[in-house]
């Protein structure tokens, strides 16, 4: 690798605003805000809107469409059969 044109990685935590829901990762974004983690130490801290606790594919509450309904209605408004 090139010396000098990569961000800097350090360790973050992110914190889902509606659960308040948090985790660790490391990442290159910065904030002004901090918090006090588990293990003691300071690290900055980044609000997110959305995480794995709060979004409905991995909390289980996401809606499916039937897709053969998707398809009778298509094939109503085109006039295309199955005869």
């Amino acid at each position: 690798m090139k010396q000098g044109i990569h961000p800097d990685y350090h360790k973050v935590v992110f914190q889902d605003s509606s659960t308040g829901y948090k985790f660790m990762s490391s990442s290159t974004k910065g904030s002004d805000e901090t918090i006090e983690w588990e293990d003691g130490n300071t690290y900055p801290l980044i609000r997110v809107e959305i995480s794995s606790d709060s979004h409905p594919f991995y909390t289980g509450k996401q809606k499916f469409t039937q897709a053969d309904g998707a398809v009778d209605r298509f094939n109503k408004k085109y006039g295309l059969s199955n005869n």
